[in-house]
């Protein structure tokens, strides 16, 4: 940008910058740069009289889709969250979802001031069809940055917000991931387990002789593989999981059970399946994600 005073031009650095800027006149200060984040005062002399800028820096917004992590409980999101987060979020009208009343609940929790009805969302879950998912981005291709949330923690991670993604990267679409709690790596980190190798299964098998089957070809693969396997349930069948997992694997297999992670009362234990034998506590109503390793 250029900026003319008294018929001197400033030359800036700030042409690339993707923001708006007004004029104005308040005693020594004669223009103003205005945008959203960090205010930056800088005086500019010459032989008449002392001149002011001031301005605040931007993110440059990027026609993109941007996925969005959330919360993975009533955190706060300055606890979960960096600020460059709420900045995107903003500056954003379109919204893949994969429950609009938990995305809307958390967007007001990112600003009680946004204004919600402004907001288009499209519903992203197993119910949605093909041919809905492929047209969700047209705003994208139309020169619309979109984003994608999901229930709790990073979209398209175990989520089907990854249908979407797919989508963009057959299309040549800029995606871009941002930073946010994901249950899975955090419970590795937490277990001492091996975080070099490891696999999610998500949800094992109800009927009892399919779930001890998979458990015991899951625990083949800790001892064959050395690799880490990670699985979840429903939280109300969270102490009958941990029931089958004691029952059905070797005593010195190794259990990581973590519990409302980032969340108030966060629990994260690893002892071998011997161990945890009469000294597990209630999982029950709480979001848990399960470790084995040797």
């Amino acid at each position: 940008m250029t900026l003319s005073e008294d018929g001197t031009q400033i030359n800036t650095d700030l042409m690339r910058m993707n923001a708006e800027y007004i004029f104005c006149r308040i005693g020594k200060i004669k223009s103003v740069f205005i945008c959203n984040i960090c205010l930056i005062c800088v005086p500019l002399t010459n032989k008449r009289a002392n001149r002011y800028i001031i301005f605040q820096l931007s993110i440059p917004m990027e026609v993109a889709l941007y996925l969005l992590p959330v919360t993975l409980g009533d955190t706060p999101i300055e606890a979960v969250l960096p600020s460059y987060n709420k900045e995107i979020i903003l500056q954003i009208r379109h919204f893949i979802v994969e429950d609009v009343r938990s995305a809307r609940r958390f967007l007001k929790k990112v600003d009680k001031e946004i204004d919600i009805d402004a907001l288009t969302f499209y519903p992203l879950n197993k119910h949605t069809s093909p041919e809905d998912i492929s047209g969700y981005l047209k705003p994208l291709m139309d020169g619309h940055a979109m984003g994608v949330i999901s229930e709790a923690g990073c979209p398209a991670v175990a989520d089907p917000g990854a249908d979407v993604v797919a989508i963009a990267q057959r299309r040549n679409l800029k995606v871009v991931p941002l930073v946010g709690p994901s249950s899975i790596i955090l419970s590795v980190m937490g277990s001492g387990f091996n975080g070099q190798s490891f696999a999610f299964h998500g949800y094992l098998p109800i009927e009892p002789g399919e779930r001890a089957k998979k458990l015991k070809a899951l625990e083949q693969r800790v001892y064959a593989e050395h690799q880490t396997q990670l699985f979840i349930e429903t939280p109300y069948r969270n102490n009958k999981m941990v029931d089958d997992i004691l029952h059905n694997c070797r005593p010195q297999t190794k259990l990581c059970i973590a519990a409302n992670i980032t969340c108030e009362g966060e629990y994260i234990k690893t002892k071998s399946v011997a161990d945890w034998k009469g000294k597990v506590p209630d999982l029950s109503k709480i979001p848990c994600i399960f470790l084995i390793y040797k």
